[in-house]
């Protein structure tokens, strides 16, 4: 059996993916055939249903209900790990009241993040949704006045000269006593369910020896950072890469169903009712 799988270039999804995808396991007898897109992308494509198997920003979640599960491992959650409004030094001289009228950058529009600067900041309405890696460069150049980042550019924003103004993740956690699901992994709902047991185990075996690599990473991670700094990558995966990887339990879901309530909330839009959101 072959099988599509998406995931992002960010070190955390290679590092989890790389013996899955690359024969560094024994996978029972399932291809995989990967495919390296933004999140974005691969939430767009989730709407589709074009993947078999996809990393998603859970802030898509209730559009693909209806045709995708979620896996219980693989996935990106957790407390501290929330993204970030930034801007620059000149800017942070305005009030939050200010640069809410001025373009905010957002790395996507289905994204948890986007679902998170809603939740904190509902004023901030003139958006520009653009790649996560491409914020940076889009406030030094003037061509928005705050941005939502993501990823490793938690760790690179202060060289750069750049600002924070909220920790986004931060007042959801404290406001909603909840912790933060930002990515899993779907799977589509037609593969019987002892296929979609048999991945998710494959997901979590290829975390763990990745994580008896440890501390070197493959060059399968480095090869596709954004951000080339061995150091950064580590950090990257140390913040992203945790027990709600691995599975994510009891806790995980509840934190999947604070962000459902919340979605319905700040969207006014009632997913459609389906007999689970994740795997048995």
């Amino acid at each position: 059996m072959k099988l599509s799988i998406g995931f992002s270039p960010c070190p955390n999804d290679t590092f989890i993916f790389d013996a899955l995808v690359n024969g560094k396991i024994d996978t029972g007898g399932i291809e995989f055939e990967p495919v390296l897109e933004d999140v974005q992308t691969l939430n767009q494509w989730a709407i589709q249903g074009r993947l078999d198997v996809t990393k998603i920003s859970y802030g898509v979640l209730p559009n693909i209900l209806s045709h995708y599960a979620m896996l219980n491992s693989g996935g990106a959650m957790g407390r501290g790990v929330g993204p970030l409004l930034i801007t620059t030094a000149d800017n942070s001289q305005l009030s939050i009241e200010q640069l809410s009228q001025l373009p905010v950058a957002i790395p996507g529009e289905n994204t948890t993040a986007h679902l998170l600067l809603s939740h904190a900041l509902p004023a901030f309405q003139q958006k520009k949704f653009m790649l996560f890696h491409e914020i940076e460069d889009a406030l030094i150049a003037g061509e928005v006045a705050s941005g939502v980042i993501i990823h490793e550019n938690r760790f690179t924003y202060a060289d750069k000269g750049l600002v924070l103004l909220n920790d986004l993740g931060k007042f959801w956690e404290e406001s909603l006593n909840s912790p933060i699901p930002l990515g899993g992994i779907a799977m589509k709902r037609t593969f019987p369910l002892d296929i979609q047991r048999q991945v998710d185990q494959l997901i979590q075996s290829s975390l763990r020896q990745a994580e008896e690599a440890l501390p070197e990473l493959s060059s399968y991670v480095q090869l596709h950072a954004h951000e080339m700094d061995p150091s950064v990558q580590r950090m990257h995966i140390d913040l992203y890469v945790n027990e709600f990887s691995r599975n994510a339990g009891a806790e995980g879901k509840h934190a999947v169903s604070v962000l459902m309530d919340a979605y319905q909330r700040l969207r006014g839009i009632t997913p459609d009712a389906v007999p689970n959101i994740f795997i048995d």
